[in-house]
């Protein structure tokens, strides 16, 4: 399980940019040195628990590997899969293979296939997903080599790991489930050559599951791959994007995770309008920000130890958040670049960041954290001011040292114009001033005196995103969450629409942009002709509904 980066390729010529995406720590559990006996080359042995714990090279390495990788193809003309090691003695890397890519390369350019469960099911384990299909059958567990011979053609592989002397069984498997490996690890790279799902580092597969149990596995789910109990019913469509119509209005996508960034970025959108990082927080960070900011005044022990844990290769702890979390919006933003990326700040309720790791002592009980302290209202809070500034941070370091400068900040839930004072002179305190380096600031607009005072909201940022949700929740008085008022709760009232209708006039009149972003226009197409008619600026819809949106959006555009 090795190191992972991953280099955005396109600014890496770009002076005064530092393009790496990502970087994972693998538990890199053995390593190839110089053999000591005459006649072996060389020997493998196991690492030592510093050289897991940190990163086999450093960011100029990684850059200068990327330019090296670069340089190949260019002079291949094609992509190519290439092989690097580095010398213990000397220190110097070296490139000791290179050929021609034979998975990625040869997928259909025009035609993008996707999967997604139409039940749900038992969770039974998760870890890193290889592809993105979905298969369901019978487990086989293999232990070793010597029970290759049992295993039954259309099973799913249950093993430790796969080993590359097991190729027979690996075209006759539906998919690899596996304890150990990273997203490197031999298991991932078969199943992508092969294009069969693999859920890579679960840890315990050969211990919770057993011979012959029905089990789905998906690696349709974004960052993380899951195994349910049961064959669960699964659909898969393959689409042609040479048949997704034009549309005048530009069509976004609503993004929470890097995966789905990914996974979607062939479809021909006009960028993201809602990218999410509540996701990055709680999935990949984990940890209450201010529990890291503050750590020494933390009473927890057991969060002490997992945050430890957590950060062990981080001499300051604040720097594990802006590193994941820059790590988290960089490939989101990578993925639609050079189209803008609206990445909206967190928006957690007070129960949510309770849940985080460290929380609870940082976050006091409220009756209803729908309307308390939550979005612009926490950032100047003294209680969470520390912590925004992390936040703010890591947008940085996105913009102005990776260099993705397409990413548009977005404030959410801001009540009053001098709360939205107050967050913009934050922001700019904390290196994010509107109009500087080419920077935006955007918000959401979805409470109703947002809607009431939109030409002054419009003077003081650069475009708002219509939050169709919280809007008709707040409008009509409805809990969106609520089961008995559910045949309430609907974008296409008269009062919702008049308020959109209200807050796309006067944005305009401001010269403020507005977008909207929610799944009212693939439901309703009456109320995408509605948005239409009333010169909407765009409209971001989640990635499964944005081929038939398109189709909507054009269709109301014809009338």
């Amino acid at each position: 399980n090795p190191d992972e980066y991953t280099v955005f390729k396109p600014l890496l010529e770009k002076k005064k940019t530092r393009p790496i995406l990502e970087k994972s720590l693998g538990d890199k559990k053995r390593k190839v040195v110089y053999g000591r006996s005459r006649g072996r080359v060389t020997r493998t042995v196991n690492t030592t628990k510093k050289e897991r714990e940190s990163f086999v090279l450093d960011d100029n390495e990684i850059l200068r590997l990327a330019e090296w990788a670069c340089a190949i193809e260019k002079h291949y003309e094609k992509p190519m899969d290439i092989e690097w090691a580095r010398d213990r003695e000397t220190g110097q890397i070296f490139i000791v293979q290179a050929r021609p890519e034979t998975v990625q390369a040869l997928k259909e350019a025009g035609s993008l296939t996707t999967y997604r469960l139409k039940e749900k099911g038992k969770r039974l384990l998760f870890g890193l997903p290889a592809g993105e299909a979905i298969a369901a059958a019978k487990v086989c567990r293999i232990q070793s080599s010597r029970q290759l011979g049992k295993f039954k053609e259309g099973s799913i592989l249950v093993t430790e790991m796969t080993d590359p002397d097991w190729g027979p069984i690996f075209k006759k498997t539906k998919g690899i489930i596996t304890n150990l490996g990273g997203r490197t690890c031999h298991a991932a790279i078969v199943s992508r050559e092969l294009g069969i799902p693999a859920i890579v580092g679960t840890g315990e597969a050969t211990k919770v599951l057993r011979d012959g149990q029905e089990v789905t596995l998906s690696c349709a789910e974004g960052d993380e791959g899951f195994v349910y109990d049961g064959l669960l019913d699964f659909a898969e469509e393959k689409v042609s994007l040479k048949k997704v119509p034009k549309t005048r209005t530009p069509i976004m996508l609503n993004i929470a995770s890097p995966g789905g960034a990914f996974r979607w970025w062939k479809l021909p959108c006009d960028g993201i309008g809602l990218a999410r990082i509540e996701f990055i927080i709680a999935n990949r960070i984990q940890v209450h920000p201010m529990a890291l900011e503050h750590f020494d005044e933390l009473e927890d022990r057991e969060a002490r130890r997992r945050i430890d844990k957590l950060t062990r290769s981080y001499q300051d702890k604040r720097d594990y958040f802006i590193d994941k979390l820059a790590q988290g919006i960089a490939p989101i933003a990578a993925s639609q670049h050079p189209c803008p990326v609206i990445v909206r700040l967190s928006d957690f309720k007070t129960n949510e960041y309770a849940a985080l790791i460290g929380g609870e002592q940082f976050e006091q009980h409220e009756h209803n954290p729908m309307l308390g302290l939550r979005g612009a209202s926490r950032y100047y809070h003294e209680k969470f001011r520390d912590a925004f500034q992390l936040e703010c941070k890591a947008i940085q370091r996105v913009r102005n040292q990776i260099g993705l400068k397409n990413v548009i900040v977005m404030v959410p839930f801001c009540r009053t114009l001098d709360e939205a004072d107050k967050v913009l002179r934050l922001l700019a305190k904390n290196g994010l001033v509107r109009g500087q380096r080419g920077l935006e600031i955007y918000m959401m607009c979805e409470i109703p005196s947002n809607a009431v005072l939109a030409e002054k909201f419009g003077k003081r940022f650069d475009g708002f995103s219509i939050g169709s949700n919280d809007l008709t929740q707040l409008v009509l008085g409805v809990d969106r969450d609520s089961a008995e008022l559910a045949d309430l709760f609907d974008e296409r009232n008269e009062a919702v629409k008049n308020v959109v209708r209200e807050v796309i006039r006067a944005a305009h009149k401001a010269d403020c942009k507005v977008g909207i972003c929610g799944e009212a226009p693939s439901d309703y197409p009456e109320f995408a002709a509605f948005l239409v008619e009333s010169g909407i600026d765009s409209i971001s819809i989640n990635p499964d509904r944005f081929i038939e949106t398109k189709k909507i959006v054009a269709k109301a555009e014809g009338k």
